[in-house]
């Protein structure tokens, strides 16, 4: 697979190190004099100097043949520009993003760049999965496929709580996948009990979370 990595900050650099190791042609671009310098003492011929927003860069880079583009700069508008311009001009069918601020995760989604990455937002993420009173945690959105991955923990007292997985009553367009009992997942069977306490967790499509909470919530 050949891969374009735009940014060779510290993301972009050990990307790029991953990559190479595992047999995959990189070619590393930055735009920071200094920067380029610096890693073209360990990468030599891998990294390029120059501003990947300008379309001779890109072409340089060989992106009319590129397997994936990877934007990781510290610019959430070059990143969003170097991805829409694969994608669009470039037809690679696979690109991803580094999204700074998450504040900005809804404009890459408006002008298609999918997936992103977002830090902020993973371990906003990894902080609801570890505080309990959260209740429903998103572990997953395939914004392509208009499908999510969900986990709750089943409240003693829920409608589900007791019941066989197949006896549950979920909206059409979900769909039990695991269930976490005592430190150890499993997949269920139809026949396989839910017990409060359990974190189960859900493929469903999108939109379907307020109809799936109440499933395994008490309401008092």
């Amino acid at each position: 697979m050949y891969v374009i990595i735009v940014g060779a900050g510290k993301v972009g650099l050990n990307l790029a190190r991953e990559l190479i190791d595992k047999g995959h042609e990189v070619t590393l671009l930055e735009s920071d004099r200094r920067r380029y310098l610096v890693v073209e003492e360990e990468l030599e011929h891998v990294v390029q100097y120059g501003d990947a927003t300008e379309l001779w860069v890109l072409e340089r880079a060989g992106i009319q043949r590129g397997d994936l583009v990877v934007a990781v700069t510290g610019d959430d508008e070059d990143n969003m520009l170097v991805c829409q311009v694969a994608k669009e001009k470039y037809e690679c069918e696979r690109v991803i993003a580094r999204v700074n601020n998450p504040r900005n995760l809804q404009h890459f989604k408006l002008l298609g760049v999918q997936p992103v990455v977002s830090a902020t937002d993973l371990i906003l993420r990894l902080i609801e999965h570890e505080v309990p009173r959260y209740g429903l945690v998103h572990l997953l959105a395939l914004e392509e496929e208009r499908l999510e991955i969900i986990e709750l923990e089943v409240q003693a007292g829920a409608p589900a709580a007791g019941l066989r997985v197949a006896d549950v009553r979920l909206p059409e367009g979900s769909l039990v996948i695991s269930v976490l009992r005592a430190g150890r997942g499993f997949v269920p069977t139809p026949d396989t009990i839910v017990e409060a306490g359990d974190q189960v967790l859900l493929v469903l499509d999108a939109g379907l979370e307020e109809q799936i909470t109440p499933v395994f919530s008490y309401a008092e």
